[in-house]
């Protein structure tokens, strides 16, 4: 088997990403913590990306936010299951990664930041979802969902506040969709005191079933 090359390196918040190739695979790596993605599991953020699009079904000129670029499966689905009409918002932090879905690993995903329905801000969800509310739909997948894996910092986009920024960044009947790699009752909790209907289906990352078994929690704003 071919090893992992190292092919960049990027420094952000005092913490170190790694970013390997093998072959056509993909591994984005953090300092000693281990491996944070992979480009051969990625189902269910496809999974998170196609629950909110067909939650939204029907509406003119959807908004979509995506929060967290990551290896750019999920907003690649985002485009495959929303028309010419929609307007898709992708916020990542940290620039690497940007730079990285632009050219080392685009083309696994069909190169969607290149897609004219696409905006890229490069800061906080938070502070996008602060700015606009106007979204129909928004999809988090930040670190490991609410028990945060790269950055602490990341906690408090899943704590009663940030779920509260999120239910008045929607319009009546949009939809929360958050990746986690487990689940998590109190955050089950939390969603349910912001005001969101609140349902959860578990997907594999990969499509074959093979692999870890992921949560995705559904937080659909009340009214039409």
């Amino acid at each position: 088997m071919l090893p992992f090359i190292l092919i960049d390196t990027a420094l952000w918040a005092g913490t170190t990403l790694r970013l390997y190739q093998r072959g056509d695979e993909f591994s984005i790596r953090v300092d000693k913590a281990g491996e944070l993605m992979n480009s051969r599991a990625h189902h269910s953020e496809e999974v998170l990306a196609e629950i909110a699009c067909k939650c939204i079904a029907g509406r003119k000129n959807p908004h979509l936010l995506v929060g967290g670029l990551g290896m750019g499966f999920t907003l690649a689905a985002v485009l495959l299951h929303t028309g010419s009409d929609a307007q898709v918002t992708v916020s990542e932090l940290i620039p690497a990664v940007v730079r990285w879905n632009r050219g080392y690993m685009g083309r696994l995903s069909g190169f969607p930041l290149a897609d004219a329905r696409v905006q890229v801000q490069e800061m906080d969800v938070a502070r996008v979802m602060q700015v606009s509310h106007q979204f129909d739909a928004i999809m988090l997948d930040v670190d490991n969902g609410p028990s945060s894996f790269t950055c602490e910092n990341n906690n408090a986009l899943y704590s009663n506040a940030g779920l509260a920024l999120a239910y008045a960044a929607l319009k009546a009947g949009g939809v929360l969709t958050v990746w986690s790699a487990c689940t998590d009752d109190a955050f089950t909790q939390r969603m349910n005191k912001a005001g969101f209907a609140v349902t959860q289906q578990r997907a594999g990352s990969h499509q074959s079933k093979r692999g870890n078994r992921h949560n995705i929690w559904i937080g659909v704003r009340p009214g039409s």
